[in-house]
């Protein structure tokens, strides 16, 4: 408990020191999230919309998918969603403690709060917990803060994937191309372990034959389209297709489980728990969202035990504030670049980008044996995370850094040598685009 006081304080002070040794870097001081004011008319095609902004210039219009798809999500569930004093979807009437002291727990139930639910983050060594608020949720959650002025209080923050599904594919597989077929070791990396924090994934696949998945997170398993490519890119195996770490043991946390306020902060904290409990060293988040002190604190937290903690940097575009957890300090951020090995246009930019990796022009999984064209930084972020749990067998700060070190000392420099803004370290996994023709494109 004393070491996570320890770290909220400097996660509070913005001075959290990075654990994995990269570059000394300043994150730039940027006004919050904010969604463009869009026309209510404008409608919600997501896959129509990701098409027409790949060859997008406008950072504006560039912000303009998700914005559309935040604004949908709160139009559709105002029942259990609402925005934030920036626009950022919570779930409505609901605020987050962390490791509150019974004291304070009192004081609050005398100002009208309730306790919905509690749950331990084991080895983490805290205790969130989930209070309904009593009136606005705003003015309740800087009442709690001015009781407690010392305590970990925020939003439940609901973080969003950061990628979407082009086109419908079918089962059929093509026969193997370059830079789909499967490893010359035959791609065996049972030893392997890497964690997955996302939506479900269909592990009935073909890609997952074999595989050792551990699930966690729902009462029922919820496959969803999102976290089964994210998951066959890590570890997916089959005749045509192979992830950055094929046959290894995968830990997939659900924190969506089908419902209006998946991808809440409590289940990723959750998750985040339940992976460190079981020790698994490499984690992979495709999620993006703003800015939130209690997960600050929790990453923090995780990344000061040795794991490493891989994330996609966003597809906002390059003028848009920085995404998390990929700007938190110490977590591995990854863009994504197309085929011509170009940085996606709507990618985001700046010192949180520590690798590229393909993440456009490529199949994935499709539940129901389907395969899909993606298009995303969450696409790129489980190569890297891939890569790098094939060096990291437990979670260890020295070793995480040795890997992080090897994996920066082999990529590609399409942009700037050395670190740069658009591309990280530069581009690894190249080699592993999966071919597009697995996925049929539908006709318009």
């Amino acid at each position: 408990m004393r070491r996570l006081v320890l770290t909220a304080l400097l996660v509070i002070a913005s001075s959290a020191a990075a654990q994995v040794t990269l570059p000394t870097l300043r994150l730039p001081q940027l006004p919050p999230v904010m969604l463009p004011d869009l026309p209510a008319s404008v409608p919600l095609d997501i896959e129509k919309s990701a098409a027409a902004l790949a060859g997008e210039t406008d950072p504006r219009r560039l912000r303009e998918l998700r914005a559309l798809r935040i604004r949908e999500l709160l139009r559709r569930h105002r029942d259990v969603l609402e925005a934030d004093p920036h626009g950022a979807p919570v779930v409505r009437g609901e605020v987050l403690a962390l490791s509150p002291s019974a004291t304070m727990l009192e004081a609050a139930a005398a100002a009208g709060f309730t306790v919905l639910r509690e749950q331990s983050l084991g080895d983490l060594g805290a205790r969130l917990v989930v209070l309904r608020v009593p009136g606005k949720t705003a003015r309740a959650l800087a009442r709690l803060k001015a009781l407690d002025p010392a305590g970990i209080y925020d939003f439940n923050h609901v973080y969003t994937d950061s990628g979407v599904a082009l086109a419908a594919g079918t089962g059929a597989v093509p026969p193997a191309a370059p830079g789909g077929a499967p490893r010359a070791d035959g791609g065996e990396r049972s030893a392997t372990r890497i964690g997955l924090i996302d939506s479900g994934v269909d592990v009935t696949h073909e890609v997952f034959n074999g595989i050792t998945i551990q699930q966690h997170g729902c009462g029922i398993a919820v496959p969803a389209e999102h976290g089964t490519a994210v998951a066959s890119l890590m570890v997916g195996r089959a005749s045509a297709f192979h992830g950055a770490a094929p046959g290894s043991a995968l830990y997939a946390a659900d924190v969506f489980c089908g419902r209006p306020t998946g991808g809440a902060v409590d289940a990723v904290a959750e998750a985040f728990g339940w992976l460190a409990r079981e020790h698994v060293p490499v984690i992979n988040v495709s999620l993006v969202g703003p800015p939130n002190t209690m997960l600050a604190v929790i990453v923090q937290d995780v990344l000061s035990r040795g794991y490493l903690i891989v994330a996609a940097v966003g597809n906002d575009g390059p003028a848009a504030p920085p995404l998390y957890p990929a700007a938190w300090p110490g977590v591995i951020g990854v863009t994504a670049v197309d085929a011509r090995q170009r940085v996606l246009v709507e990618a985001g930019r700046g010192p949180q980008v520590k690798f590229a990796a393909p993440g456009a022009d490529m199949a994935a999984a499709r539940p129901q044996q389907a395969y899909v064209l993606v298009r995303g930084t969450s696409f790129a972020s489980p190569i890297v995370a891939g890569l790098l749990a094939l060096e990291l067998e437990a979670p260890d700060g020295a070793a995480a850094q040795r890997a992080v070190a090897a994996l920066a000392a082999r990529a590609l420099h399409p942009g700037a040598p050395g670190l740069d803004p658009v591309y990280g370290y530069g581009l690894v996994g190249a080699e592993l685009r999966q071919q597009p023709a697995l996925a049929r494109v539908r006709p318009d």
